[in-house]
């Protein structure tokens, strides 16, 4: 069973990512590049400083908590499971697009890009509830984009991606309860 779903994977993965044009390539590598979406990040500090100014200090650190734990945690699976990357995997890395040369680290389960993503992603989402209507298409268009470069450049298992985004969801929701606890803890005092 295990194997079956390591080729379903597999071969999921190398049509997605033979999918691939010189436009899509820039775009993609810039899409997995963390500090050209700096400014959807401030604009997402400024939203919640603006919904929560009284314990702004608060939000920072568990912002903070939050990616250190998906880092953290992505990167501890990553080493305990050691599953090639694509793009080192000796019997398909041939087969793999890659952009720029870029190939990662050795090992790829699961992907902490889409981990941290989707954290940012449903942390916004939880925390602005009021703002729905425009922050979950885009935050999940961020995460989903994100995480699907990670295909794209060669980086990642479909699979990889579907467990960080699974992952990053439960870390960014565990991330706002542990807030909003934090936060009538402190109100009761």
């Amino acid at each position: 069973m295990l194997q079956a779903l390591n080729q379903l994977d597999t071969t999921i993965f190398l049509y997605l990512n033979s999918q691939h044009n010189p436009f899509f390539d820039r775009l993609m590598w810039l899409a997995s590049d963390m500090f050209v979406w700096i400014p959807l990040y401030l604009w997402f500090l400024w939203l919640l400083y603006r919904n929560y100014p009284s314990h702004f200090w608060l939000l920072l650190v568990t912002i903070a908590l939050m990616i250190l734990a998906g880092d953290q945690l992505s990167r501890m699976f990553k080493y305990s499971i050691a599953r090639y990357r694509p793009s080192h995997d000796p019997s398909i890395q041939n087969l793999v697009h890659t952009v720029n040369g870029y190939m990662g680290g050795a090992y790829s389960f699961f992907s902490g890009h889409a981990t941290n993503s989707f954290a940012v992603a449903i942390f916004m989402i939880t925390m602005l509830k009021s703002m729905r209507n425009y922050i979950v298409p885009l935050a999940l268009a961020y995460a989903v984009l994100v995480s699907y470069s990670r295909i794209y450049l060669g980086v990642h298992y479909p699979i990889d991606v579907f467990t960080g985004a699974t992952v990053g969801s439960l870390i960014g929701w565990g991330a706002a309860m542990a807030y909003f606890y934090a936060l009538k803890k402190i109100s009761k005092e």
